[in-house]
């Protein structure tokens, strides 16, 4: 019986913490405490009517976010921008669904071109075949979603995230979840701004060199396609979008 109940207290305690990171994380990055000394451990337990132990998890999580920091006799403190951890996939996520700049998207995509041509050209080095069919796969479903079957957002993402995982370098996989992230909002600009998707022929073009091995080709061709995205990006001329 008591191994039952704390069996079920834990995902519970799990459930509130992760609730309550996901309320904080939001509210620091769309600048609600800027103005304000961030809430103690005790006063966050009873605005959230949650325990000290959930709020504790909370706020040590975002510390490790590098979005707070505890500094003697001042307390819990919000970090600057510069501070936060920018690879991680929940600031990230907060970070886009704030009302974003321009000027930020363009740092996500100078980031991208920075490191997709490589990983597209070490793609085209050393994809096997089941990498081959992923990247292959990813364009199929661009070119369904195009004719109004399947999600654009989804499978463009897959495409880029395939082309990653084809490179066999640990370390540009691990960019997944900035490239996501990237796309997901750039799609948005491209759309509004050139009235389209994702160009399926600057997508083939990378597909194809990666396929029979061009290590050049690939490189130029991803970098063709991010650099097009940069140049509608520029084109919003630093305004604001949601």
């Amino acid at each position: 019986m008591g191994t039952g109940s704390a069996n079920t207290t834990r995902p519970r305690c799990r459930n509130l913490t992760f609730g309550l990171l996901d309320d904080l994380g939001r509210r620091i990055v769309v600048g609600q405490f800027d103005d304000t000394v961030f809430p103690t451990e005790a006063e966050l337990a009873r605005q959230h009517k949650v325990s000290r132990s959930v709020t504790r998890e909370a706020v040590k999580m975002l510390t490790a976010k590098g979005l707070l920091t505890a500094r003697p006799r001042q307390g819990t403190v919000v970090q600057p921008a510069a501070a936060w951890s920018l690879f991680d996939p929940d600031v990230l996520e907060w970070l886009m669904e704030r009302r974003f700049s321009v000027d930020l998207l363009r740092h996500f995509n100078e980031l991208r071109i920075a490191i997709e041509p490589e990983a597209a050209a070490l793609a085209a080095r050393h994809a096997g075949p089941a990498d081959h069919a992923a990247i292959a796969t990813g364009w199929d479903r661009m070119a369904a979603a195009e004719a109004g079957d399947g999600d654009p957002l989804a499978a463009d993402i897959a495409f880029h995230v395939a082309v990653l995982g084809a490179s066999h370098n640990p370390f540009y996989r691990q960019f997944r979840d900035v490239v996501a992230s990237a796309l997901q909002t750039s799609i948005r600009v491209t759309n509004r701004v050139a009235g389209r998707t994702a160009s399926l022929v600057d997508h083939a073009a990378v597909r194809d060199a990666i396929l029979r091995g061009d290590v050049p080709g690939a490189r130029e061709a991803m970098r063709t396609l991010i650099a097009d995205v940069i140049v509608l990006i520029d084109a919003t001329a630093g305004g604001q979008f949601t």
